[in-house]
């Protein structure tokens, strides 16, 4: 097990040698050196103020499982927000859930935290660093980590308004008339921000929005700063930090301004600062892109621990949707394993939309019309991004995943969600799980309505009398899938063979079954899930799930299951974890 040094004195020579290597990289030779013993500085002063914290764990485990929230989502009358959570989370969650990733919790302006006031500060509306201490003090905590963009409001930005240090040299200022049609848009609003500054207007890039102003990672102060804010999270408790809309981090005009070297390299250099001075903690990058894209945030080991699965999702939704698992399966199928260290972050829903370019050619567009049409008549929304050459695509469909999942003709809603959650509960990596799926929250048409962006579809606020009701109601279906998704969680947390590291190969069962084998890095358990995507009985070929096995012990349902000559019929909705028998064995 690693373990934590007490000063800049106990890295090695290597890692200083690779940090350096990096910074030359990214700001050149003449500014490394210095930068190097800057960024030493800042390393030592964390490992001063840090040694009383926990020993170093184990990177991960099968136990690891995240819930995804924000700090409000659980209110209760007269109690700070993130006090109810963590009540509720103690109450509830203990068995089920390893690691809480909390939205963020800082000052914020718009986007439900995302455009960051100030990133050291507890947004008062939600409690103080106390509550922070409190809930790490019952659970891991994932932490976002907002680089790329803050909010106009920040006093960095009031600085580049009044023309005074430092704020003044930490965003992008650009020509309007300036050539900008190969830069990649996740969104349609102008790249430019009209801003009115003490010498006149300027205009600053904004990749998201008018009130999230792009910093400028072309100054070596703003890295500094950042650098500092990361270990400055990891002192209040992170385990995991989520380098949030990373991939736009580095900007140069005449390129797309996305994944460029210069933005791997970063990513790398704080992998690189950690994997000394903090060990026991994750790098997560959220990009919302194409798979290969996506996963090139692995390195070559080198860069991010753990990388959303975001194809994931919106094959999970066809699947579901046309009762056809091919493209689920091809996808599974086709998936390189992580490299070393590494590992991928298996989620159906989170407080963003499902994204639809991790689609680009996975699936033939004629059907992702289709699965956009079904969503739309279940009430969801798709936003669009705006493409180089002046059109728009789909980029995100928003709809609470509960109600994504109902059949049109109403029956078998809790098994064909509860089927989509458990898929991703047994696929190779973490599985997180966003607190509205586990809540069976349906679509907030009222949240919409009120801030007019589609995004709160997902978003509800659960005044705790209210949810309590939603679970608590005789007959209620939000209450009988909330006791069984953490049923199903709490069996996970007990499987080694659901170790992040434990090997995967996808079986071919047919167009309508999902199968997958998990064999465990050392104790051997092996595991067989099986999923039936479709609304009829369906039989898989015994042969293929354990040899010449015939009888297995279902994990899932507790009770025996044997095939019937040489199938094995999976019912309706059906989900299966099953290993050999004893007396097969």
């Amino acid at each position: 097990m690693p373990t934590r040094p007490h000063s800049v004195d106990d890295l090695s020579p290597a890692n200083i040698e690779t940090i350096e290597k990096l910074l030359t990289f990214v700001y050149g030779e003449d500014q490394a050196v210095l930068l190097r013993e800057r960024v030493l500085a800042i390393i030592n002063q964390h490992l001063t103020q840090q040694q009383q914290m926990p020993a170093v764990k184990p990177q991960w485990d099968e136990t690891d499982v995240m819930l995804i929230t924000y700090g409000d989502t659980l209110r209760r009358e007269g109690e700070a927000p993130l006090q109810t959570l963590d009540a509720f989370a103690s109450d509830h969650l203990r068995q089920a859930v390893s690691i809480i990733h909390l939205l963020p919790v800082y000052p914020w302006s718009s986007d439900d935290g995302f455009a960051v006031i100030n990133y050291q500060q507890i947004d008062p509306a939600l409690g103080d660093w106390g509550d922070i201490e409190r809930l790490r003090g019952h659970f891991d905590l994932m932490m976002d980590f907002v680089l790329n963009h803050c909010s106009r409001e920040s006093l960095w930005f009031y600085d580049f308004l009044l023309d005074k240090p430092p704020g003044r040299d930490f965003f992008i200022e650009v020509d309007p008339d300036t050539d900008l049609s190969l830069v990649v848009r996740p969104r349609t609003s102008p790249l430019l921000a009209p801003v009115n500054t003490r010498a006149g207007i300027r205009y600053v890039w904004a990749t998201f929005s008018h009130d999230q102003i792009d910093l400028d990672f072309r100054n070596p102060n703003v890295l500094l700063e950042f650098i500092s804010i990361m270990l400055f999270y990891i002192r209040h408790g992170a385990r995991v930090l989520r380098l949030d809309a990373i991939a736009y981090l580095w900007k140069e005009i005449g390129t797309p301004c996305i994944h460029l070297p210069q933005t791997h390299a970063i990513v790398k250099l704080f992998r690189a600062i950690l994997s000394e001075a903090e060990p026991g903690v994750i790098l997560l990058t959220e990009t919302n892109v194409p798979h290969e894209e996506n996963i090139s945030y692995f390195g070559n080991g080198d860069e991010a621990h753990m990388v959303y699965q975001f194809s994931l999702p919106p094959l999970l939704l066809h699947a579901i949707h046309t009762g056809s698992t091919h493209y689920l399966r091809e996808w599974a199928q086709n998936l390189a394993p992580p490299p070393a260290g590494c590992t991928y972050l298996n989620f159906t829903a989170s407080h963003d939309g499902i994204g639809m370019r991790p689609l680009e050619g996975l699936i033939p567009a004629e059907e992702v019309g289709e699965l956009l049409e079904d969503m739309r008549e279940k009430g969801g929304f798709v936003s669009t991004k705006r493409n180089a050459d002046g059109s728009e695509s789909p980029y995100e469909l928003n709809i609470t995943w509960f109600d994504a999942c109902r059949d049109p003709r109403g029956q078998h809603h809790g098994e064909r969600f509860l089927l989509t959650q458990t898929v991703a509960m047994s696929l190779q990596g973490i599985v997180a799980v966003y607190i509205h799926s586990l809540l069976a929250t349906p679509n907030d048409m009222h949240g919409v309505e009120l801030t007019g962006m589609t995004r709160s579809i997902n978003r509800r606020k659960w005044e705790m009398d209210e949810l309590e009701a939603h679970l608590g109601a005789p007959g209620s279906l939000a209450g009988e899938v909330f006791r069984e998704y953490l049923r199903r969680l709490e069996l996970r947390r007990q499987q080694p063979a659901f170790h992040p590291d434990a090997r995967q190969r996808i079986l071919d069962l047919g167009a309508g079954l999902f199968g997958l084998m998990r064999e465990a890095p050392d104790n051997g358990q092996s595991i067989t899930a099986i999923y039936n995507f479709t609304s009829t009985e369906n039989a898989a070929p015994a042969a293929l799930l354990h040899g010449k096995t015939r009888q297995w012990r279902d994990i899932l349902g507790g009770g025996m299951v044997v095939a019937d000559g040489e199938t094995l019929t999976i019912p309706a909705w059906g989900c299966y974890w099953l290993e050999k028998a004893e007396s097969s064995q």
